[in-house]
């Protein structure tokens, strides 16, 4: 048998064969291995912005593409700009760019009828790739709005390929539209089938990328949602609490930020990440949760009687029968012993203004604004021994036993059994917490909404911790839960207090172990108190510049 050897046209023809399959291979590895590359890039950038800047740029090299837009889906089913970008022009315009898309939306129906004239609307209701070798000659679409660019800025569009950005669940989720395929040498020439498959695959990582991007962020704001829940249900049961619920988490991650931008001292160290903020920021937002639990009567207890209605309106009403018996008494003495009438009228006149007096000294008593005085609780306790007549003629207290205990309360409006319960709320709360199947990224947050009642030398509660034993973000929200208490404007108890009064109470708390040393001097160093002020104060609090 004879062997052959192939020469001339026949080796140069295998030749070029051998070639054109190399190239072919070459370009197959190449685009898969930038398919790799892509897919890896999408599934670790969480800033949506970003991942469609990424998109687009990936998207423009792979395929050689000059010019391309990002095309999103709106609720409404328009086609919104989100990213323009093109190299010759050095446009840059949505996403993180800064410079702001003014151009209208594009509807996927006119009318009524679907918006097949323009080619990125009829891709994302068709679902389908569309490729267009030279814009200027393709008919069917409406090029206008190109030729209106072109004629404005020097430029001509040829080439176009658009394909459907899809989410793993078959959602629709916007159009990759790229313009103008450049070859090596730098002439337009129309999109390659293999360019076309290329960015079907793209289009398919980036609406999956896209898609679980967006499912984690409506995660986000579901949870946060809940969260916001709870703290509207406790500003349904409780306006006073509600503000705080929202004021406490801001004043927390503004002095969380200034010692992140300390350089120098004790705090220099201390660094966050967007995480970080976010975990402290629900944190703040939950850090009274367990007062949805607490009775509102003595959540909103406004004065010393308060219950579900003040009872110092009681007290007025037996005050009122005493009058009442006072003047029966009168009238029958002066029946018995009309000579001594002038006298009895004098002492039903001081029988009548002592009465008024009493009446008058418990309202000041219920009001709990200042601090009891023993004269003052001596002079309750005798009020209490007096009487009034019940319809069968039996003597009453004019003060019952449980009243007279809260109108002796000697410094604001709870009883020490009211406090158990109010002190309760942060057991609720970390109770509560503890229940919660926390993600890694948020497993401190009981610690850091549990530790607000906590002092620095050990004397807090529920537990006793000391200052290292806590985290600094537990410290930190103690700071802010103290101040926010001081200063508020809406609790129906106190008013809120002018900063430098507020300010040299946290300073001797600082003197006494009560609150960290060197988170309160950062507090004051970076005048967190005044821009917190501005925003939240009444213009008569901010006494110091």
């Amino acid at each position: 048998m004879k062997s052959t050897t192939l020469t001339g046209k026949g080796s140069t023809k295998i030749d070029a064969l051998l070639k054109r399959s190399l190239k072919k291979t070459r370009e197959t590895l190449d685009i898969l291995d930038k398919l790799n590359v892509i897919g890896a890039a999408l599934s670790t950038e969480t800033n949506i912005d970003k991942m469609l800047e990424m998109i687009l740029e990936m998207a423009q090299d792979a395929m050689k593409a000059d010019g391309g837009t990002l095309y999103r889906l709106t609720p409404e089913q328009t086609l919104k700009f989100a990213i323009i970008q093109n190299k010759t022009l050095k446009i840059k315009m949505g996403g993180t760019s800064g410079n702001a898309i003014t151009l209208a939306e594009i509807p996927l129906s006119i009318e009524g009828k679907p918006n097949h004239s323009a080619i990125a609307a009829h891709c994302a209701i068709t679902r389908q790739p569309v490729n267009v070798s030279d814009a200027y000659t393709k008919k069917g679409f409406d090029f206008s709005g190109a030729k209106s660019f072109d004629a404005k800025m020097g430029y001509r569009t040829s080439s176009v390929l658009a394909t459907p950005i899809i989410g793993h669940d078959g959602t629709l989720l916007g159009v990759l539209q790229l313009v103008n395929c450049l070859n090596e040498q730098g002439s337009i020439e129309p999109f390659s089938a293999s360019a076309q498959k290329m960015a079907a695959s793209l289009s398919s990582q980036a609406g999956i990328a896209l898609s679980n991007r967006l499912l984690i962020i409506q995660l986000y704001d579901l949870f946060e949602g809940l969260t916001n829940l709870i703290n509207t249900a406790i500003d349904e049961k409780s306006p006073y609490t509600g503000g705080h619920c929202k004021r406490v988490p801001e004043l927390t991650l503004m002095l969380a930020e200034a010692a992140h931008n300390e350089s120098t001292g004790p705090l220099a160290s201390f660094q966050m990440t967007d995480k970080d903020r976010y975990e402290l920021k629900i944190a703040g937002m939950l850090h009274d949760c367990g007062k949805i639990t607490t009775p509102v009567h003595v959540v909103d207890k406004g004065t010393k009687l308060e219950t579900i209605f003040d009872r110092i309106e009681l007290i007025s009403m037996r005050f009122e029968l005493a009058r009442k018996d006072i003047q029966a008494r009168y009238h029958s003495a002066c029946k018995t012993n009309p000579e001594a009438s002038d006298q009895l009228k004098m002492a039903l006149v001081n029988d009548m203004r002592r009465v008024d007096e009493d009446l008058n000294f418990l309202r000041n008593c219920n009001i709990g604004g200042e601090r009891m005085q023993e004269d003052d609780i001596s002079r309750v306790k005798q009020i209490a021994q007096q009487t009034w007549l019940d319809r069968e003629g039996k003597a009453q207290p004019l003060i019952t036993e449980n009243e007279l205990q809260n109108l002796t309360i000697v410094a604001g409006t709870l009883t020490q059994d009211e406090r158990k319960i109010i002190n309760s709320h942060i057991v609720s709360t970390i109770s509560l917490l503890e229940k919660m199947p926390w993600p890694e990224h948020l497993k401190n947050v009981t610690e850091y909404a549990g530790g607000h009642h906590e002092r620095m030398d050990g004397k807090g509660y529920p537990k006793g911790l000391t200052r290292d034993q806590m985290s600094l973000q537990a410290r930190m929200m103690g700071i802010a839960d103290i101040f926010e208490a001081l200063t508020a404007v809406d609790r129906p108890y106190k008013k809120g207090m002018p900063l430098t009064q507020s300010l040299a109470i946290m300073n001797r708390m600082k003197n006494e172990g009560h609150i960290d040393p060197d988170l309160f001097d950062v507090f004051i160093k970076h005048n967190i108190p005044n821009e917190y002020a501005k925003r939240h104060l009444a213009l008569a609090q901010i006494d110091i510049n």
